[in-house]
């Protein structure tokens, strides 16, 4: 899911920066020494999750799991995620430096919204229900990576058009397999470090 160099349109790549930056300083205040350890578990969670494939026919698709990554993070997926895209792109020449920025926005984005999503939807003591609506945020978070990188792409260029709706159709299946992870990882924290999930009745 990572957008390659050399795609983007320059306004588009300083735009993007200029809201990853603005995520990553934001969620650099919100960011405590004491969640550090939870930051870069995270971001080193994403790093190799990302390694997974699913095969679909002569392709595969990637994991993600930003919707997790979100709930247990929050605004600090702005940084965490930034610095495991940084070296993915330094060591594996996935996405690249220039379009660090957007591939930021593109996954640390849904992940935030992730975030409020599960604390609007989780005011319940039911582990049924927690994990129903961690299910359905994971599923969105991904739904929402695939729909701001088919934005960037159509903003640069209406021809994108097709490739971007091929794109949005080709991550049916790992919005459902991204729903279900969440939903099973969620469901085990909830029963064993509820502490780890963000409070719904806490400040935001």
């Amino acid at each position: 899911m990572h957008i390659s160099e050399g795609i983007l349109a320059t306004p588009l790549l300083g735009g993007a920066w200029a809201a990853a930056a603005a995520g990553l300083v934001y969620g650099m205040r919100r960011t405590q020494p004491e969640d550090m350890p939870r930051v870069a578990l995270c971001s080193a969670a994403f790093f190799v999750v990302t390694f997974v494939r699913i095969p679909l026919g002569p392709a595969h698709l990637h994991l993600a799991a930003t919707g997790l990554v979100g709930i247990l993070l929050g605004w600090r997926a702005f940084p965490a995620l930034l610095v495991a895209l940084l070296l993915q792109a330094v060591l594996f020449q996935f996405g690249g430096l220039a379009v660090l920025g957007a591939n930021t926005v593109v996954m640390a984005l849904p992940a935030v919204g992730a975030y409020y999503l599960y604390r609007r939807w989780s005011r319940s003591a039911d582990p049924r229900r927690i994990a129903v609506a961690a299910g359905a945020v994971g599923a969105l978070a991904i739904t929402g990576n695939v729909l701001i990188m088919a934005a960037f792409l159509l903003l640069t260029d209406r021809a994108f058009a097709v490739p971007a709706l091929g794109v949005l159709l080709f991550h049916v299946p790992l919005m459902l397999v991204e729903g279900v992870v969440t939903a099973l990882a969620v469901a085990f924290l909830f029963k064993v470090r509820r502490d780890l999930l963000p409070n719904p009745e806490g400040p935001p």
